[in-house]
């Protein structure tokens, strides 16, 4: 068996990279090739189900990063809730780049994306809203109050990273995300 060209780390990276910018339906086969550095028979053979696949995989890999890193971050009960919020943030700005990278829920919410990965999108709403209502509960929010705020936190950073990339500016986006902290710790 000939080693594969590219590490399976370094192809998501490189797939969501391209996701990322040009959304999925905006993304081609070549753009694809040309970026993991891959024919496009060996993009098949490793998707047999081409951009679909690929772009499963990548939601995957992006699922599994923010999992690990942020939401393990919000709830690692080894730290204060204070501490935790503040990791859980600071691995947001690292995942988007501190604002200069999209959003893979923004790249797949268009037309045939947003119909193929509907399911992927509402759980992984879902998942950012479950992590922050339970920060906001640890900090000695109520859970209505923790829901609502935790609701408004996910608006604020899809709407900053638009905000962001319009106006070229990533101050927007760290901004927004120091609003969300001094938010949940009341200052």
């Amino acid at each position: 068996m000939r080693p594969q060209k590219i590490l399976d780390k370094d192809l998501m990276v490189a797939l969501a990279k391209v996701f990322r910018a040009k959304g999925y339906e905006g993304t081609s086969l070549a753009e694809l090739a040309e970026v993991t550095g891959l024919k496009k028979a060996s993009l098949y053979h490793r998707f047999p189900k081409g951009k679909e696949a690929m772009g499963s995989s990548v939601f995957n890999y992006i699922g599994d990063w923010v999992q690990a890193n942020v939401f393990a971050a919000l709830a690692d009960e080894s730290n204060t809730p204070e501490v935790r919020l503040k990791k859980g943030l600071k691995h947001i700005g690292t995942f988007y780049d501190g604002g200069r990278e999209s959003c893979i829920f923004r790249a797949f919410s268009m037309e045939t994306g947003l119909h193929l990965f509907e399911k992927n999108i509402e759980s992984g709403m879902n998942e950012w809203i479950s992590a922050f209502t339970k920060i906001g509960v640890a900090l000695k929010q109520s859970p209505e109050s923790a829901k609502a705020n935790a609701v408004q936190t996910l608006i604020e950073i899809q709407g900053s990273l638009i905000v962001t990339k319009g106006l070229n500016d990533t101050d927007v986006f760290e901004k927004t995300l120091q609003n969300i902290e001094n938010r949940y710790l009341n200052k």
